[in-house]
């Protein structure tokens, strides 16, 4: 297999994981790494991956810049992405293949940062927020059950006073 970016030879690494044995391409000249579809996410979790990018981020970041790449099974114009979680992170994916990430990107997709970590947690709870808003304006009732985080009007609710 050749390098979708610079086109030198690429390199087979395999790694023991709990879901088998999984093989990567890296290249041998800029060190970006091929993965087929779902290696990334079965490694991202495996600590010994971080161990397979080799390469200098660097020089990652001057191959990032080449947009246009064939994917290296099919030879079909891939797309460029961006990761949802670390929208820092641009990747280069075969839908039907794999992915492509350039020298540093897979160390980087690997680790997600406090700053990232806090960010999704923000955008999540912001996400609850407007769904939760949705629900009380459509409800009239402005409040959230204590026990289940649903909305007070979709429950019954028997009201019993003690006797005097």
């Amino acid at each position: 297999m050749k390098c979708p970016k610079c086109h030198s030879p690429m390199q087979t690494h395999s790694l023991e994981t709990n879901a088998g044995t999984v093989s990567v391409d890296q290249c041998t000249r800029c060190k970006g790494i091929w993965f087929d579809s779902g290696e990334a996410e079965i490694l991202k979790e495996e600590w010994r991956s971080l161990f397979l990018d080799t390469g200098d981020p660097k020089i990652g970041q001057i191959y990032n810049e080449i947009k246009d790449i064939d994917c290296p099974r099919c030879h079909q114009p891939m797309h460029h992405q961006k990761d949802v979680r670390q929208n820092h992170i641009e990747y280069e994916v075969c839908m039907e293949h794999g992915v492509f990430m350039d020298a540093g990107e897979f160390a980087d997709y690997k680790v997600i940062s406090v700053i990232e970590s806090v960010q999704n947690l923000m955008k999540h709870l912001k996400n609850k927020s407007n769904k939760n808003q949705m629900t009380n304006k459509n409800s009239g009732v402005n409040m959230d059950c204590p026990k289940c985080s649903n909305n007070m009007a979709e429950h019954s609710v028997d009201i019993h006073f003690p006797a005097r």
